[in-house]
């Protein structure tokens, strides 16, 4: 899918409508990380050193269409403030007189940043009125914010059929990275799924059979596959209405001859809780009062060789409840393999992107997508509203 992007249009003197993914979590006042705010500042400064007038529009949490203190956007229209090192002036609203007013004001260099979106219900159901007033307030559409580009909401969508309309640098990135993963990898190519449920990443593993060259699954969906090969799980999260689907995908591996890699090993607990005991265990001795917590280092070695040697991988979830040390060492695991390997590494979910963090390696990978739910129906080959909006424009 070919779309403008923002190095293609003249922005100079021009009001620029910038819609980013500022829904940052928040404690006591302030933002609690500032991953998503920091990954439109490319953006943001080209523009303003093109001589834009930058009008940013986001939303924050779930207010349901009423104004909510608790998910201003104040704290990160401030954050924002010390990133960039130049004043951000918040508007009261992001529509009508008070919003016209905010951006008349502005003097030159400043950045405007509008209240979040979602105060008004029209955002999300994509109401053509609320699009139109948000269009009146630019010159010109940027859309940055990949992780909203999977809804179709006014200021995602709506918009861009008033505007003049270009992908930001962020969303570019995104497109181009995830794109190449699944159009053109570098080979072998290998997917590395984690997280909960099966039933998250089934669209994923459905839509990159016949792309990848291997496929590792590890964190709580890794139980479902196992039962699905007859072992006993204990008391290990497993979607029991999920292990027929996970025989056919394990029957899809061996036809297709995907080598499909499960957890040999694990760590166990009794608990999944702070200080409870834990020791490790094979695929085929977890004793039905213990559950599986973290893959094992046996595991965690024979993912990493796969992953040192591939030319791309795409990493999505984590391998265990990572949140708790005794439980993360199979993702930091993965996390230091993916920054070993020489080729391309792309990475999505936030879970993915804090361990990562954690690991001390988030700099060395190539691509941490911003986007979990929408980096997600991506891959699983779905069109995402926002993206084909700009296409269209």
């Amino acid at each position: 899918m070919e779309i403008r992007t923002l190095k293609e249009i003249p922005v100079s003197g021009k009001r620029v409508f910038v819609r980013v993914d500022f829904n940052v979590p928040l404690a006591e006042g302030r933002v609690a990380d500032d991953t998503r705010i920091v990954a439109s500042l490319p953006t943001i400064r080209f523009l303003l050193d093109g001589g834009a007038r930058v009008i940013l529009a986001s939303h924050l949490g779930r207010p349901k269409g009423k104004r909510t203190l608790e998910f201003s956007l104040a704290p990160a229209a401030a954050r924002l403030e010390i990133l960039l090192g130049r004043r951000v002036r918040l508007a009261p609203d992001c529509i009508g007189p008070e919003a016209e007013d905010a951006i008349a004001k502005a003097a030159s260099g400043e950045v405007v940043m509008l209240e979040n979106l979602r105060f008004h219900p029209e955002e999300e159901a994509n109401d053509e009125q609320f699009a139109k007033a948000l269009a009146s307030l630019a010159d010109m559409y940027i859309n940055d914010a990949f992780g909203a580009a999977h809804r179709a909401h006014a200021s995602t969508a709506g918009i861009t059929r008033h505007l003049p309309s270009a992908a930001g640098l962020l969303l570019e990135k995104e497109v181009t990275f995830l794109g190449k993963a699944l159009t053109n990898p570098e080979r072998p190519f290998v997917a590395v799924l984690g997280g909960a449920k099966v039933s998250d990443k089934i669209g994923v593993i459905e839509n990159l059979f016949g792309r990848m060259d291997s496929l590792l699954i590890g964190g709580g969906m890794a139980n479902t596959f196992l039962a699905a090969r007859g072992f006993r799980m204990g008391k290990s999260l497993v979607e029991t209405e999920k292990i027929p689907l996970a025989s056919k995908l394990l029957e899809r591996s061996e036809r297709e001859r995907v080598p499909l890699h499960l957890p040999g090993d694990f760590v166990i607990t009794p608990e999944i809780r702070a200080g409870s005991p834990f020791r490790l265990a094979p695929a085929s001795g977890i004793p039905e009062d213990w559950l599986a917590a973290d893959i094992g280092p046996a595991t965690a070695e024979v993912f990493a060789e796969v992953i040192r040697d591939a030319g791309t991988v795409l990493w999505n979830g984590p391998m265990g409840v990572f949140e708790l040390d005794p439980f993360a060492g199979g993702t930091i695991a993965v996390a230091r393999a993916m920054a070993e390997c020489r080729g391309t590494t792309i990475l999505g979910g936030g879970d993915s992107a804090a361990a990562a963090h954690k690991a001390g390696v988030a700099e060395r990978l190539t691509h941490i997508s911003t986007g979990g739910g929408a980096s997600l129906e991506f891959l699983e080959g779905r069109e995402l509203p926002g993206v084909a909006a700009l296409a269209g424009s």
